[in-house]
């Protein structure tokens, strides 16, 4: 397939090298024609002093193979988040709207008198949504269903993906960020903890509560009350993990502010493992239940029928979480769940990458500015142009499930990362986008619903240094304006 290469999880070649590759071997020329820009776009970009290469601009009607507005538009930018509108859409269109994924939980061992004597295995098959509270319904029904005591073991099996040995904080030396979390075949509650901070009644100290509960995570909290406004980086509160391979001690520290009623900071701690058994205990115990034994990895029995087969949301509801919401890991497991499905398992990210490249190679589609690395676009590497995205979304224009692709996209001024964007304007409420941003990188694609009553398919594309401090922001917000208006 023409993106094999692709493929591959790391290359060295940065975007702007193979912006310069990609103009030599196929002969384009940037148009920049910052003289015919519209006016309200070229008004930020002269206001702001934006190169001509430091930007692609596209603006297409539906329908239509002359586009409105070209700029820059067949060069590969990074799209930063903007690139989950590929997988989703793959993923809609490959494995249908019906599609659910499973967990699956084996009793390994006779159960008497509400007494399993042995182990209980849960086995994972990815599903991205598998937080606290789903994650509750599955040990309620295992009492229902009249286990009480566990005495051997929590096993889980994972098997159904092949993760990449990858340093969680290789991308902005963060590992604790839950936007870095890794891909999971059995993530728990997207391994991240909420923790609450509110100023003690004493007047001197804080307390700090965690959400969820965590067996086996340890809380060492160092900091005090200070007198001031609620104000400052995470509210002066100083984040140390001592121990980077289990993850299962955090420290707080600092000055925090007293004028501060309530702050909430996440952080990813321990393995996918002891989250997962950190997770079980409580909630267990809570239930009425016990455990015995610690937790491990092991397969599941090949012969065996699981003894309960829990069911994820459907496929529509996931991807409406990833494009609203951006959520990166859950866009992993679903490019996992691409590779594991429609290639064998175990699922890996160069499997997705195959079919998501063959899935587009099929439409007809040019993929060679295409780079779609971890497919959440967190990602130095990943690259598209402005043309490709379009084209990518006026096919989704033309599936049966238009519908629910549209409505997995944020709406300007309404939701999702949109919610703020062109509020109070007069595009509020009639652009369906899915945003990105990362350090120098801002961008936008998706549709705008003219007042003319046209449909315009939007793509801006901003990879400049600072370009996530605002003024990319602002460029984008004109283009999809401009659009409104035409």
């Amino acid at each position: 397939m023409g993106g094999f290469r692709r493929s591959l999880p790391r290359t060295t070649m940065t975007v702007r090298s193979r912006i310069v590759l990609f103009l030599f071997f196929a002969g384009l020329h940037a148009w920049t024609g910052a003289a015919e820009l519209p006016k309200p776009i070229d008004f930020v970009i002269r206001g702001h002093r934006i190169p001509s290469d430091a930007y692609s601009l596209y603006v297409r009607e539906i329908g239509k193979q002359e586009p409105a507005l070209a700029v820059n538009a067949e060069t590969p930018f990074n799209p930063a988040s903007v690139i989950k509108i590929i997988p989703t859409l793959a993923a809609l269109e490959l494995l249908g709207p019906a599609y659910r994924w499973k967990t699956e939980v084996y009793t390994l061992g006779s159960i008497r008198d509400g007494v399993l004597q042995g182990d209980l295995l849960f086995k994972g098959y990815g599903d991205p949504y598998l937080v606290s509270e789903e994650f509750r319904k599955i040990l309620e029904e295992l009492r229902r269903r009249g286990i009480r005591d566990i005495t051997g073991d929590l096993l889980i099996d994972a098997s159904w993906f092949r993760i990449a040995h990858e340093d969680p904080g290789a991308f902005d030396n963060d590992p604790y960020r839950t936007y870095n979390v890794l891909p999971n075949a059995f993530l728990v509650n997207f391994k991240a903890v909420r923790f609450h901070f509110y100023p003690a009644p004493d007047g001197r100290n804080v307390m700090v509560h965690p959400e969820p509960e965590l067996a086996g995570l340890k809380i060492d909290n160092r900091l005090r009350l200070r007198k001031r406004y609620c104000g400052g980086f995470q509210r002066g509160v100083a984040v140390t993990v001592p121990d980077s391979k289990t993850a299962d001690q955090v420290i707080f520290s600092g000055r925090f502010p007293a004028g501060c009623n309530h702050y909430i900071l996440s952080r990813s701690l321990l393995t996918h493992e002891t989250y997962a058994y950190g997770a079980f205990k409580p909630i267990w115990r809570q239930l009425g239940g016990t455990i015995d034994g610690r937790v491990r990895t092991s397969a599941a029995p090949a012969t065996d029928e699981p003894f309960l087969v829990h069911h994820s949301r459907p496929l529509p509801d996931i991807i409406r979480l990833i494009n609203k919401f951006s959520n990166n890991v859950m866009t992993r497991q679903l490019l996992l769940t691409l590779g594991a499905e429609l290639e064998e398992p175990p699922g890996t990210a160069a499997k997705g990458i195959r079919v998501i490249d063959g899935y587009l190679t099929g439409l007809g589609l040019d993929t060679r500015t295409l780079n779609i690395d971890n497919g959440a676009g967190l990602s130095r590497e990943a690259s598209a142009s402005a043309k490709l995205l379009a084209d990518i979304l006026a096919h989704a224009w033309t599936i049966t499930y238009r519908p629910e692709f549209i409505s997995s996209l944020s709406i300007s001024g309404v939701d999702g990362t949109a919610k703020y964007r062109l509020k109070h304007k007069a595009a509020s409420g009639y652009a369906h986008v899915k945003t990105g941003r990362i350090d120098d990188v801002s961008a936008v694609a998706g549709y705008v619903h003219a007042r003319s009553g046209k449909e315009y398919i939007v793509v801006g594309m901003m990879n400049r240094k600072l370009a996530h401090k605002g003024h990319g922001k602002e460029l984008m917000n004109a283009l999809v304006a401009w659009a409104y208006g035409l």
